[in-house]
């Protein structure tokens, strides 16, 4: 997870997790990993891939746009032009992460960021046309970090190279690994990563946009569970 210039850690910062979803009309699994024992955030439990946007981020030139609809959507109760940095921070912490690539082969113009370095030494342009936006989660007050984290789903087939090699990645996570969706819920999860466990797995077979996005959003006066664009949550107290 990368970091630039210093940090209040008691404010709410944008963030973006990958789920990357592999063998989907077949066994679907997803990569995950576990963060360490003395991480101030979710110390031990296994998590999607993601982190925090950060300033670089905004700059950084994509190859390909993220979809109209997936853009559109972002756009709901959030500042416009955030769009672009999620989708790059999402690539960008996949790479850190896991070392997976998420791009299209082609080579950078100009001085790479200090944090694309390695990225572009692969051979690949950052590319945002296989996010699929699908889920929103506020933490909750009270936390020793506060995000609000837009949950991306990618196909396991878009992503360049062998889906097995997590050679370069970084420390942030342990124990990576391609685990059966049917499986998931026997790890340690974060209760949020469960709810989005549960939308991940009735959206396998359908490779189309959600209609409507969950917004999982708690506040200092209670936790509610939205749609964006306007759809309520069904079958929700």
């Amino acid at each position: 997870m990368s970091t630039t210039g210093t940090i209040d850690k008691t404010a709410i910062r944008n963030a973006a997790t990958v789920i990357v979803l592999r063998d989907r009309m077949g066994e679907p699994s997803i990569l995950m990993g576990q963060r360490g024992a003395k991480a101030a955030f979710m110390p031990n439990k296994f998590v999607f891939p993601g982190g925090a946007v950060d300033a670089d981020d905004a700059r950084v030139r994509l190859a390909t746009p993220l979809p109209a609809v997936c853009d559109g959507r972002l756009r709901d109760d959030s500042p416009d032009g955030l769009q672009h940095p999620l989708a790059v921070a999402a690539i960008r912490e996949l790479w850190e992460e896991t070392g997976l690539v998420l791009g299209t082969p082609g080579t950078w113009e100009g001085d790479v960021p200090e944090d694309w370095t390695t990225f572009a030494a692969t051979g690949h342009l950052p590319s945002a046309q296989s996010l699929q936006f699908v889920f929103r989660a506020l933490t909750p007050p009270g936390r020793p970090r506060r995000f609000d984290a837009r949950f991306f789903l990618v196909d396991a087939d878009d992503i360049q190279g062998d889906l097995d090699d997590f050679t370069h990645a970084s420390d942030e996570l342990s124990h990576l690994q391609w685990i059966k969706l049917t499986e998931a819920r026997q790890f340690d999860l974060p209760f949020i990563t469960e709810v989005v466990l549960a939308e991940v797995a009735g959206r396998v077979l359908d490779r189309d946009p959600p209609e409507s996005v969950p917004y999982f959003r708690n506040n200092d006066e209670a936790s509610l569970f939205l749609r964006l664009r306007g759809f309520p949550m069904p079958d929700h107290p």
